[in-house]
């Protein structure tokens, strides 16, 4: 699907999406837990919705009951069950280590560029434990084996999805374990919101330096309710808008205190020069004039592609360094944004790492592809409100892996677009 997409008056408010991050991590705890509960979670996307396949193929009962997910935790589970992760990084790496600690097999059928995504060092750490896994780059995945001890030890400056699976492999066992950080920690806000979100179901994960140990594990205690919060990562389009738009933007639905790592936007956003208000559940972003900045993204790497886009409208040069992992997203994130921004007259130079950006007055408009990714879509939305011309958008349909109200959710905030059937 294409999209022409056009801005003139920017502003307004809209209502955060759920956090697809959150709701991962408490679906597959409460799939596995002592009892059933009820996840509040106001929208559902590609992503979730592969998590939720995944779990009830394993044997759990998840329902979608109006805004809820009703979880009825597995009984029995299923032998070498066939489990479809779609494009989602976060169910594959999450759940690869779950079946190794219940050692029932599993076969993870994927799509898009997943099947090309690394699982190093993830899979030398259960192949030396026994687990065996399919060569890299097969389609489908198939594991087999069962985890016999529960102490790993993980290079810390890898996908921090990898640090959550073995935590929660150690988890759903019901026995000790532990996971130790080899080197200087990448995306730490994401590992501490597994740790927060094991808490809710009774399981303390103690830090002893470089260790993070699970001392007692008497099983995931589910309680009746749970609600997952408003997405920073998603709010985090909005915002920028707010930044390079017209006129004010507000997000409600936020948890100003919530330790999701891409709330450090509000903290980008200000060292930009943007004014920043936040208030109890609501953040507004107002423009100002912006100077260049430099960034390491190395614990905020999803931001990457936004942050790119207002730095292509502000005075001087930004670097933006710390983002190599980029390359191995939906796609190789740092060449889509170059590509992206350029090629709607920017000025972006490429590095091994990162990114740097002289900014422009205004950008130009034109025809860009999304790259079959939902961030570097989005992106490029919020980059026509500083374009003296409309956008033509390869792949619009891209946004539903994260963020699919994303389209209407820009109307209401002056950024309009239109299917088209033209090729960019």
């Amino acid at each position: 699907m294409n999209r022409l997409i056009s801005a003139t008056a920017t502003g307004g408010s809209v209502r955060s999406i759920a956090s697809k991050s959150e709701a991962h991590r408490l679906l597959i705890l409460a799939a596995f837990a002592d009892r059933p509960c009820r996840i509040t979670c106001e929208e559902v996307n590609d992503d979730i919705l592969a998590t939720v396949s995944c779990l009830n193929t394993m044997g759990a009962s998840i329902q979608r009951d109006g805004v809820d997910f009703c979880v009825t935790p597995a009984q029995a589970l299923t032998e070498h069950p066939l489990l479809n992760a779609k494009e989602s990084g976060s169910t594959l790496r999450f759940l690869v280590p779950v079946v190794c600690a219940l050692g029932k097999g599993a076969v993870f059928e994927m799509a898009g560029r997943l099947p090309e995504r690394p699982l190093s060092p993830l899979r030398e750490v259960l192949e030396a434990e026994g687990i065996r896994l399919s060569e890299t780059g097969q389609n489908p995945l198939r594991v087999s084996g069962q985890l016999q001890h529960r102490d790993f030890a993980i290079p810390a400056n890898v996908s921090s999805q990898f640090i959550s699976g073995l935590l929660f492999a150690i988890a759903v066992s019901g026995k000790t374990g532990s996971v130790t950080l080899l080197g200087k920690q990448e995306s730490a806000p994401y590992v501490d919101m597994t740790i927060d979100a094991m808490a809710q179901f009774g399981l303390s994960v103690m830090r002893n330096g470089d260790r993070l140990e699970i001392r007692e594990n008497q099983g995931l205690h589910a309680p009746q309710t749970l609600r997952v919060g408003g997405d920073w990562s998603g709010a985090a389009f909005p915002l920028c808008l707010g930044a390079i738009g017209s006129s004010s933007v507000s997000v409600h639905g936020l948890d100003i205190h919530s330790r999701q790592g891409d709330r450090a936007v509000l903290d980008v956003l200000r060292r930009f020069g943007a004014l920043v208000l936040e208030e109890e559940n609501i953040v507004t972003v107002s423009p100002a004039s912006l100077r260049g900045i430099d960034i390491d993204a190395s614990q905020i790497p999803d931001l990457v592609p936004i942050l790119a886009v207002v730095a292509s409208t502000a005075k001087g040069t930004t670097v933006i360094s710390g983002a190599a992992r980029l390359r191995i997203k939906e796609s190789d994130r740092l060449a889509a944004i170059r590509q992206t921004l350029n090629a709607l007259g920017g000025e972006v130079i490429e590095t091994s790492d990162g990114l740097i950006i002289h900014g422009k007055e205004k950008l130009l408009g034109g025809s860009v592809s999304s790259f079959g990714d939902h961030r570097i879509a989005m992106s490029a939305a919020i980059a026509s409100a500083a374009c003296k011309a409309p956008v033509t958008l390869e792949g619009a349909e891209a946004v539903t892996k994260s963020y699919p109200a994303f389209w209407q959710d820009m109307r209401f905030l002056g950024i309009v677009s239109e299917e088209i059937g033209k090729e960019v």
